[in-house]
């Protein structure tokens, strides 16, 4: 599964955030945490504390991954709307959901603010640099005055976050698809 090349850390980490995403903090157990990354009974004791000391470099790692995902996006070309447009579109698989966004609903994530920290963070810089943006479509004369940026950001991020629940609820990719279409309709610049 993993490249022979990868460390034993390394393995720890990616396979700790798979579960993340598949089972929530509770059904990640180290048992299962070092089978899918092939490493012996003491490999999580000699590179971590234990299960939340790895748990929060997985975390953290799919943070700092969303973060580079998202702001290759962000921050590529095109006028704002085009580049909120393109992180809207991007390719995601939504019937798994974000590995960011799930771990909200995991109750043990939300209870430590140790685990939970990296989660905020990074969806708040996801609103930050979706504000910034917004704001400089205004500036720019390509969004009505008035936008508030803070509000629209929140409400792109709702909207994807929405998406993944009405998606999975469906168990079909259309009512994200419809929900990034509707909001991406609410933003279109006017015609001139």
């Amino acid at each position: 599964m993993y490249s022979s090349r990868m460390s034993t850390s390394e393995r720890l980490i990616e396979s700790t955030r798979e579960l993340l995403w598949e089972r929530g903090y509770v059904g990640t157990s180290p048992r299962a945490i070092l089978e899918r990354a092939g490493a012996g009974q003491g490999s999580m004791y000699h590179h971590f504390k234990g299960k939340p000391d790895l748990a929060l470099a997985a975390i953290r790692r799919t943070a700092q991954q969303m973060r580079i995902s998202a702001g290759a996006v962000l921050d590529g070309p095109g006028t704002p709307y085009e580049r909120i447009e393109a992180y809207l579109l991007r390719e995601r698989d939504v019937l798994r959901g974000c590995p960011v966004g799930r771990l909200t609903m995991d109750p043990d994530v939300v209870a430590s603010e140790e685990l939970r920290a990296p989660v905020d963070e990074t969806l708040d810089w996801l609103r930050g640099r979706i504000a910034g943006i917004v704001e400089e479509g205004v500036r720019q004369g390509r969004f009505a005055p008035g936008l508030d940026g803070e509000e629209i950001a929140t409400t792109v991020v709702a909207t994807v976050q929405g998406g993944y629940v009405l998606a999975r609820a469906s168990d079909s990719p259309a009512l994200f698809e419809s929900a990034v279409r509707g909001l991406l309709a609410l933003l279109a610049p006017p015609e001139r």
